[in-house]
């Protein structure tokens, strides 16, 4: 039985490169179940897997500061912002390309592929803005001009996962995509003038609905990933958790703040039942991760809703909440899935212990 530090003795040795150890892991974590690992029903998370990664993120992070700087340098010195723009942002995403050719495909990184796809985003997204937007009419408050760069920039992103599958790039062009529809909105309904107006379905303009649709659309997706893969081995499933940490705002926080800004007295009664609901299918389909990041946005947005008494109550009986669920996560998920009936595809969820 070959464990990790075999394979770690095996890298040192020089008998297997980090990347075919990696592989090897992976593969033999497929096959048996890569759950076997974890504690009886705890759901795959990895943003590292060494100090190491931390050292090359560090690095990477000083290097394009340092490139910012130097393009920032070049741009003043010679007066041309757009073109300081475009050279900053297609000559950075390029180099971000080559260098997720050796940390993402070559050593199979996790924390520098996380870095290097919001790098590559941030790039692409300057270059396309440098070149096609209208900094002075942007200046003035008139958007106009940043749907089609922030758009061409959402299909360089789309790109970039295609080549290189990091999973958390996913939840990049999903809230790029999020952007690029609140922009083209704007530009036909005036922009968001509050952060609840993207939120109330009660508030003026389009925007809370464009939240909502955007996170089912992203939801719908997520369950995809993961009902490919209910043992939770391939990068599918990462795919699926981080586009849930997307959704799960989206959604939840739509109905939820509008609840709770409603003066209906029957409100607050909705507002548990819809938490409920979204409780259980976090359950169900096993995703601690909807459902924190789903109150997280709660706690912290509902304090442009919420005042005093309301906001303190709120704030603890959801923490609460989340606390006993996570005490009796299993026993409560094992129950709901002996309940659902025969029409529901368990064996396309994780199985419970």
């Amino acid at each position: 039985m070959i464990d990790k530090d075999d394979l770690r003795a095996s890298v040192g040795a020089g008998i297997l490169t980090e990347a075919q150890a990696a592989s090897l892991k992976a593969l033999a974590d497929s096959r048996r179940g890569a759950r076997e690992d974890l504690d009886p029903g705890d759901e795959p998370f990895e943003l590292f897997r060494g100090f190491n990664e931390i050292f090359i993120v560090v690095g990477l992070v000083i290097l394009s500061t340092g490139w910012a700087g130097v393009v920032t340098f070049f741009a003043i010195d010679s007066g041309d912002i757009r073109n300081g723009l475009i050279t900053s942002g297609l000559i950075g995403a390029a180099v971000v390309w080559l260098l997720s050719e050796y940390f993402i495909r070559k050593r199979r990184m996790v924390a520098p592929a996380i870095a290097l796809s919001l790098m590559f985003a941030a790039n692409a997204g300057y270059g396309f803005a440098g070149g096609l937007a209208q900094i002075f009419m942007v200046a003035q408050g008139d958007n106009s001009s940043l749907v089609m760069p922030f758009l061409l920039a959402t299909l360089a992103m789309l790109i970039y996962w295609f080549r290189f599958r990091v999973p958390f790039a996913l939840a990049i062009i999903a809230v790029m995509a999020f952007g690029v529809s609140i922009l083209i909105a704007g530009n036909s309904n005036g922009a968001p003038t509050d952060t609840r107006d993207l939120f109330l379905l009660s508030a003026n303009g389009p925007f809370a609905f464009i939240t909502l649709g955007i996170g089912l659309i992203v939801f719908i997706i997520a369950m995809m990933f993961d009902m490919s893969d209910p043992h939770r081995v391939t990068r599918r499933a990462a795919n699926g958790f981080w586009l849930h940490v997307v959704a799960a705002p989206a959604l939840v926080n739509t109905l939820a703040l509008t609840l709770l800004n409603s003066e209906n007295s029957g409100s607050n009664a909705l507002l548990l039942a819809v938490m409920t609901g979204f409780a259980i299918i976090a359950i169900i389909i096993d995703r601690r991760s909807f459902l924190i990041a789903a109150i997280g946005y709660i706690v912290v947005l509902s304090s442009t809703v919420l005042e005093g008494e309301s906001e303190v109550f709120t704030v603890f009986f959801l923490g609460a909440f989340l606390v006993f669920l996570g005490a009796r996560w299993e026993n409560i998920r094992a129950r709901l899935l002996r309940a659902l009936p025969g029409f529901v595809p368990i064996h396309r969820f994780p199985p419970s212990v």
